[in-house]
């Protein structure tokens, strides 16, 4: 039986979404909730703060892409709030899986402020030093890093899938393979040179990317996709496999399951967390946290 949804009791939204253009919702956004509180944090520390100073399980509005609700994931989790997401960045990963991607802000607030929430899974990537952090849709680590921290530097006109098509662009210039341990749950599935070895909770990353068809944001798993050393033409040429989900026929290319992951490499390896850059890194640990955030969606990916 669903809980009934309960009231908002805050909007964050962030101003610099979207290269800057989520800032255009504040004023539709305040007519549109007056008895809502409407926060545009100047930083990720004071958004943080205003959402650890809710009561535990307060549902909050983030008008926002998944670079937005990546930052505030350890404040959402350590309160234990209900994430309503109102998309309005450059990839939208997360929106997708919840079933709200495409809607617009006001159909989308109109959806979310009466769907009861669900139970999704998170990742953490953990590094010998101690270094922490959550993701809530990829880890991405080689190449496919590579070509999010590029797409950092993208022109602000270039949106959506288009700004990562740049960014491999840009990428494929610089391409290298990394000699690569692959652990997972125990087992060794790979001893050598890959282009990238990615952690996915949703079925898309990269903007829509269909990376992982089977994903689902509940089931207590990650995704781990392995592709396998290519030149440059090579590189070039799994890209319109993965835009249209045939990336998995190629015999380089390999998807399934796991709980734990342990990625070792004698070289740094790139790293990014929903399209967000960390520092290269030889030996990471990826695993998942099973129902660690409340979110609204409208499907049951």
């Amino acid at each position: 039986m669903n809980v009934p949804a309960l009231p908002p009791a805050l909007c964050l939204l962030n101003p610099h979404a979207a290269n800057g253009r989520c800032a255009a919702l504040a004023a539709p956004l305040r007519a549109a909730l007056p008895h809502v509180p409407l926060v545009l944090p100047d930083d990720v520390a004071s958004a943080r703060r205003r959402l650890l100073a809710l009561p535990k399980g307060s549902r909050v509005l983030v008008a926002g892409g998944d670079g937005t609700v990546h930052q505030l994931l350890p404040a959402l989790v350590e309160r234990r709030l209900e994430l309503a997401l109102l998309p309005s960045g450059t990839g939208n990963d997360l929106a997708r899986a919840l079933g709200i991607a495409g809607l617009g802000w006001q159909a989308a607030l109109a959806r979310v402020q009466r769907a009861p929430a669900h139970a999704m899974d998170l990742g953490e990537v953990v590094t010998p030093e101690g270094g922490r952090r959550l993701f809530m849709s990829s880890l991405t680590a080689g190449f496919d890093a590579a070509i999010a921290i590029r797409a950092q530097a993208a022109p602000k006109w270039l949106r959506g899938q288009p700004r990562y098509l740049w960014a491999t662009l840009a990428a494929v210039g610089r391409l290298r393979v990394y000699p690569l341990r692959v652990e997972a749950d125990g087992e060794l599935l790979h001893e050598g040179p890959l282009l990238f070895a990615s952690s996915l909770n949703t079925p898309t990353y990269g903007s829509g990317m269909p990376a992982a068809p089977g994903a689902r944001i509940d089931d207590g798993q990650l995704q781990l996709l392995r592709v396998g050393a290519f030149g440059r033409l090579g590189a070039l040429a799994t890209m319109p496999l993965l835009l249209s989900g045939q990336h998995l026929r190629h015999r380089r290319i390999a998807l399934g399951a796991f709980r734990t992951l342990h990625l070792a490499s004698s070289a740094p390896v790139p790293l990014a967390v929903d399209g967000e850059p960390l520092p290269s890194a030889c030996d990471i640990t990826v695993r998942v946290l099973p129902r660690a955030l409340g979110v609204v969606r409208l499907d049951a990916r």
